[in-house]
């Protein structure tokens, strides 16, 4: 069950902009939740949550303050369970067979990307990252399912990053190793990761 059913994300290219747009949301109409501050190369990200009409509010309220300095931007007026629970860091479904990661130049492009793969093919959604440490600003998000599910989800990512003019880096790894695999239902983050003990040579 969705505790929040829209879920609108901002990304400025400026941190005092980015401070100052957030707060004009805030104040516009009222939002459920709100996650925001500083991430790689200067730039400030805001998601909110909440009711429809009060996240479109505040969303337009942020790109209007925003201006030309909003990189990036997403409206979900609907947002899919699997993107909300990740958005919110709450345990993501786990699932078998392959595995996608999808690298975005932007947090937005690449949540945008996710619920159109998720809506349009029954894949998982492993692991959803939004420019967090080491990530220089952009999105990755990492997917688990059979392989032909997984390549039509990358058909459909793909067809919407390239009308949008977005970058797009993605990898399939058709049959995953289970370390790799452990990982994909942890975090992909290195300093999160424990040691794990393979059966390579004796010492």
């Amino acid at each position: 069950m969705k505790k929040y059913p829209a879920i609108a994300v901002v990304e400025f290219g400026e941190i005092a902009k980015g401070m100052f747009a957030t707060d004009k949301m805030l104040k516009k109409a009222p939002i459920g939740f709100v996650r925001c501050g500083t991430v790689s190369n200067g730039r400030y990200l805001t998601v909110i949550g909440g009711t429809t009409a009060s996240v479109e509010e505040s969303f337009e309220e942020g790109l209007f303050w925003g201006g030309n300095l909003v990189l990036d931007s997403v409206l979900l007026a609907d947002v899919h369970q699997q993107v909300h629970d990740a958005i919110l860091g709450q345990p993501q479904v786990e699932g078998h067979g392959a595995l996608a990661v999808v690298e975005t130049p932007t947090v937005s492009c690449n949540i945008r990307a996710a619920e159109l793969a998720l809506k349009g093919t029954p894949v998982n959604l492993m692991e959803l990252r939004l420019a967090d440490s080491g990530l220089s600003g952009k999105g990755v998000s990492i997917y688990q399912g059979e392989l032909y599910d997984i390549e039509a989800a990358l058909d459909i990512v793909n067809g919407f990053l390239t009308a949008a003019g977005k970058e797009l880096t993605y990898q399939i790894i058709s049959a995953p190793h289970e370390a790799i695999v452990s990982r994909a239902h942890s975090h992909s983050l290195f300093g999160t990761g424990r040691l794990i003990e393979l059966e390579g040579e004796s010492f």
